[in-house]
């Protein structure tokens, strides 16, 4: 069960205090929070963040402040007519520089309510650019990977049959409009989504990329978080799965890509933003499979969160004054957060680059060696998130998933072999990004910032993305 932070001042996850900062982005938002106070311009300052949070790697915090730039002359403007866009700005401004403070990656991407400021942005920048829209997973699985997912092929007889199910039972969830303030209707809300559940057991086939086992899974994600239909993007979510049965019933074999980043999205949030349990097993497993990792609790009760927070803060003011501390370029680390940084990577690029070289024969192809090197990408990935590497950690998680299908590919057992429709990323591109990031990580050593790898990075996507809708 995910744990919300005790802290009414946090946005959604707990801060990071070994994380990385990017100075620069936090001056120049704090310099534009000054100017906004004065009704001054702030283009340069916005600007500045934008190209800082670019080369640091952190794609979602970019997105965010792209859209603070868009709606800051508005913001600026004496008219009364655009005071609820000076409102709407000022409470992004202020929640963004707060989050930017915490250095904390994950939240940054998958934060329900930073996301409620970035699209109450948007209605503004809709207003003055028709056909505008985004999405929470435009910026939770910003510069990702996604798999092609199937719809698994079944007789038109039993999708009929389900689909009345699942029609039948959507109905009263989206009647509800998230409200179930009394008891009567909360409980019919909730034997309706029992309902659902039970059709989504009865879709979910056996291929690890099914998509109703991926639905499934949010699902049961979104009702343990207590999210179940109290949102907009949670019933939209029942109800795109309703078109996509209309997508199978009609022999469609993919899943649209849109629907599947949504779901994943969805899936991730609280994840991502709160850890995972021993129980959360099985979901953590298959967010792997998608190349998304998540950590796990660090405390049971709300009140040891809050006494960890505390701690946290305290171990941070500390270090502020006695630790040393590396720049990579924009990014500042922690001395010796870096270090154990270093060591992590040694020994996960290691053994990447030698799983790489021994899959140019797919002969011998070794599922349990694949999920190795998928394990060893994924450890590589969330340090160097960790530490604010966010170049080298969306790198590692796009080679974490190519190993994960390259496992899934190499699967031997003749029955489930059959279902299976998973083609595995070549070999050359496995080792072109095990090099890419050994070059990154010379670099880091170094005390250099990382080069981006965009073209070793879209070479990945293309390879795992093949066959994608």
């Amino acid at each position: 069960m995910t744990l919300r932070s005790a802290s009414p001042e946090t946005l959604d996850a707990l801060p990071n205090p070994r994380g990385g900062a990017v100075r620069p982005a936090e001056q120049a938002i704090a310099d534009a929070l000054d100017a906004f106070g004065q009704r001054r311009d702030m283009t340069a300052q916005l600007l500045t963040a934008g190209r800082a949070l670019r080369e640091a790697g952190w794609h979602a915090s970019q997105r965010f402040t792209d859209a603070l730039l868009l709606v800051s002359p508005m913001a600026a403007s004496g008219l009364a007519e655009e005071a609820a866009a000076r409102a709407t700005f000022g409470a992004a401004l202020r929640a963004f520089r707060a989050a930017l403070e915490r250095r904390n990656l994950r939240e940054l991407n998958c934060s329900a309510a930073l996301f409620d400021h970035y699209r109450a942005l948007s209605t503004h920048i809709a207003q003055h650019t028709p056909g505008y829209s985004v999405t929470f997973e435009d910026i939770a699985l910003a510069g990702r990977p996604i798999p092609p997912v199937s719809l698994r092929s079944q007789s038109a007889a039993r999708l009929a049959h389900l689909r009345a199910r699942y029609e039948q039972a959507l109905l009263p969830v989206l009647r509800s409009k998230g409200n179930v303030s009394t008891s009567a209707v909360a409980s019919a809300v909730n034997a309706a989504l029992d309902d659902l559940d039970r059709c989504l057991v009865d879709l979910s086939g056996p291929d690890p990329y099914d998509f109703w086992r991926l639905a499934l899974a949010c699902s049961r994600a979104l009702r343990a978080g207590g999210r179940s239909v109290e949102d907009l993007d949670t019933r939209r979510f029942y109800a795109r799965c309703n078109m996509a049965l209309a997508d199978e019933e009609r022999g469609i074999p993919l899943a649209p890509r849109s629907l599947v980043r949504a779901t994943l999205a969805l899936l991730w949030r609280d994840y991502a933003l709160f850890g995972a349990a021993a129980e959360d097993t099985e979901h953590v497993e298959l967010l792997r499979d998608y190349g998304l990792t998540v950590d796990w609790h660090i405390a049971g009760t709300q009140a040891s969160e809050a006494l960890w927070e505390a701690g946290a803060h305290q171990a941070e003011t500390l270090a502020a004054h006695v630790a040393m501390t590396r720049d990579l370029g924009v990014l500042t680390v922690n001395a010796n957060a870096y270090e154990d940084f270093l060591q992590t990577a040694d020994v996960a690029i290691a053994a990447l680059t030698d799983h790489a070289r021994a899959a140019d024969n797919p002969q011998k192809a070794d599922p349990s060696a694949a999920l190795q090197a998928g394990d060893a990408a994924y450890r590589l990935g969330a340090a160097a998130s960790a530490l604010g590497l966010g170049q080298v950690a969306l790198l590692a998680d796009a080679l974490g998933l190519a190993w994960r299908r390259r496992a899934h590919a190499g699967v031997s057992t003749p029955a489930v072999r059959a279902h299976i429709v998973v083609e595995p990323p070549d070999a050359r591109s496995l080792e072109a990004a095990a090099e890419a990031l050994r070059a990154m990580l010379h670099k880091v050593a170094a005390g250099i910032a990382p080069q981006s790898a965009t073209t070793v990075l879209a070479t990945l996507t293309r390879a795992i993305e093949q066959g994608s809708a």
